[in-house]
C-alpha cells in the first residue's frame, strides 16, 4: 500500500482489520491470515480528497475494481447513495486478496453505517464509514512503511461496541465453509486479539478504551462504556453462539494455533474480569 498510494497521502491511512493485526503481531513471531486490506480514510474532512487520489493513482498503476457479485461497478450518479458500490481494488496480476477504503464517521451522533459519495473517473463510488470506526482512528501506531494502523485494543473496543446483542442475521458470504452470524464473528475477532495480546496486555486494555472513548464520544462515552459487555456475556451465555465464534478464529486470526473453545473460554473470561468489568465500573 505504501508503494501504491503516493506518500502525500499515507498520513490520511490507517490500515484496520486483520492486517493491522497481522502487523502488529509478526514481530512476534505470529502469523495472521487475512485476505484484504481494509484502509480507513482520515479525518473525515479530507477522506473524499485523498480517497480519490488514492484510488486513481492505483487504477493508473495497474490495480483494477472487484466486481465480484455483482458489485464494484460506478454509478453515474451519487445517489442513492445505499447502491454505491465501495472501492475495492485488486493489485496488478494477482486476485488473491484486494484493498478496500473505508472513511471515519463525520461525528459521534451518526449510527451505524453511513456512505460518503467520491466521483472518480469511471463514476460515483462509496466509501463506507461505521459508528465506532473513529475509536480505530485514535492514537493510532506508526508502521515502518509510513502509513498507520489501528490499536488491537481499539479494534476490540470497536467490535464490542458493534454489538450489544447477538443479531441474527449472517454475513453475506460463508466462513470457512460456514454461514456464521455477523455478531458471532466480530466478537470472536475480540477473543482473538485478546489471546494474541495476552493477560498482561489485556490487563492495560481499560486506560486506552477510556481515553478514546472520552476523545471520540464526549456526549456519549459513560452510556457506551457501561453497557460495553452486554452482548459479549450473551456470546459467553450461548453454546451455539460461542461454537461459531471459535469457528472464526481458528480459520482466521489463530489459524496457526487452533485453540480449543474451552481455552478461548478462558480467554473471554479474562477479558470480562480484567478489561470490561473495569471499564464499566469507571463509566458508573
Amino acid at each position: 500500500m505504501a508503494e501504491a498510494v503516493p506518500p502525500q497521502y499515507h498520513r490520511n491511512i490507517i490500515i484496520v482489520g486483520s492486517l493491522a493485526v497481522a502487523y502488529h503481531f509478526f514481530h512476534e513471531g505470529r502469523e495472521v491470515r487475512t485476505k484484504d486490506i481494509d484502509c480507513l480514510l482520515s479525518p473525515y474532512e479530507d477522506a473524499a480528497k485523498s480517497g480519490v487520489a488514492m484510488a486513481e493513482e492505483m487504477l493508473d498503476s495497474g490495480w483494477r475494481h472487484r466486481t465480484e457479485d455483482g458489485f464494484g461497478q460506478p454509478q453515474p450518479t451519487p445517489e442513492p447513495k445505499e447502491t454505491l458500490s465501495a472501492v475495492r481494488l485488486y493489485p496488478p496480476h494477482t486476485n488473491d486478496w484486494f484493498a478496500e477504503f473505508l472513511a471515519v464517521p463525520a461525528s459521534e451522533s451518526e449510527s451505524g453505517r453511513r456512505w460518503m459519495d467520491i466521483k472518480l473517473n469511471s463514476g460515483y463510488f462509496g466509501l463506507p464509514s461505521f459508528e465506532f470506526l473513529s475509536l480505530a482512528a485514535y492514537c493510532p501506531l506508526q508502521s515502518e512503511f509510513g502509513i498507520q494502523y489501528a490499536r488491537p485494543e481499539l479494534m476490540a473496543l470497536a467490535n464490542l461496541l458493534s454489538h450489544p446483542s447477538i443479531a441474527p442475521y449472517t454475513m453475506s458470504a460463508t466462513y470457512a465453509g460456514r454461514r456464521i452470524k455477523r455478531s458471532n464473528k466480530d466478537l470472536g475477532r475480540v477473543i482473538s486479539l485478546a489471546r494474541l495480546s495476552g493477560d498482561e496486555s489485556v490487563e492495560k486494555w481499560v486506560s486506552m478504551w477510556i481515553m478514546s472513548l472520552q476523545d471520540r464520544f464526549p456526549n456519549r462515552w459513560s452510556d457506551l462504556a457501561a453497557s460495553a459487555g452486554d452482548g459479549f456475556r450473551q456470546l459467553l451465555s450461548s453454546e451455539e453462539d460461542f461454537e461459531e465464534a471459535h469457528h472464526t478464529c481458528v480459520f482466521g486470526l489463530l489459524s496457526s494455533e487452533r485453540p480449543t473453545i474451552g481455552q478461548l473460554k478462558a480467554t473471554s473470561l479474562r477479558v470480562v474480569q480484567d478489561a470490561i468489568n473495569p471499564l464499566e465500573s469507571l463509566a458508573t
